[in-house]
């Protein structure tokens, strides 16, 4: 079990963080975008965008993955367009990997971002405004910082949530090797082998170290932003 992880456990290891990496770089800031909006925003159907966030987290992720497939597939309607424009192919493919675990991790990045902006003072952002700062210079100087614990929080879970991802990603980019084998998928694959256990292990080892160190660090942040309300 102590062993020094193999080329093929690597290589998982690797394109994990890789695939994680990239959903949390797209994820970040279009689940800070979504948070404004769901916390300072007011219009009709606002609980359909809400509804629409939190669906990955009801929906089994081999569903979700379906979704993505028929979608960004190559004869889906928006895959074809990719490849048809821009020869850019998502379904089974690394790309397609990321954009499994961004959507899976979307809640997760959501939902803290949305109560750290809810719990930022208005009068503040109020005040600013007054004082003739525009809307993007209170949330750049007033709304962000003060949001930051949730900020950071977001980006643990997001990651973690990125990094373990298996359903939707198995389902939309596959289980091929060195290209969309990611950690979790390795796993099952391992366990497939004969003699696999022992590789499958050392993985989940580090499947929950990354998972233990993101609820943590989730949790002190959370901590953080609760003595800044009480403050």
């Amino acid at each position: 079990m102590f062993e020094p992880l193999s080329d093929f456990e690597l290589q998982a290891l690797g394109l994990s963080i890789k695939v994680a990496t990239a959903a949390l770089a797209v994820g970040l800031p279009l689940g800070l975008a979504l948070a404004m909006l769901l916390a300072r925003g007011r219009f009709p159907g606002r609980w359909i965008l809400e509804a629409a966030v939190n669906l990955p987290l009801v929906l089994p992720p081999v569903v979700t993955g379906l979704i993505l497939l028929s979608l960004f597939g190559v004869r889906g309607p928006v895959g074809r367009a990719l490849h048809d424009l821009f020869g850019v192919t998502l379904a089974f493919h690394w790309t397609g990997a990321a954009l499994a675990a961004t959507l899976m991790a979307l809640p997760l990045v959501v939902r803290p971002l949305r109560l750290a902006i809810e719990g930022v003072d208005r009068g503040l952002e109020d005040a600013a405004s007054m004082l003739g700062a525009s809307r993007l210079a209170v949330f750049v100087r007033i709304t962000l910082p003060l949001a930051a614990p949730g900020l950071v929080a977001a980006a643990l879970l997001g990651f973690a949530r990125a990094f373990g991802e298996f359903g939707a990603t198995v389902t939309f980019a596959g289980a091929i090797p060195g290209e969309t084998q990611t950690l979790p998928v390795a796993i099952y694959s391992a366990l497939q082998r004969a003699e696999g256990d022992q590789a499958a292990m050392r993985l989940a080892v580090i499947a929950v170290l990354v998972s233990v160190l993101a609820v943590v660090g989730s949790e002190i942040c959370n901590r953080r932003l609760q003595r800044t309300r009480g403050a």
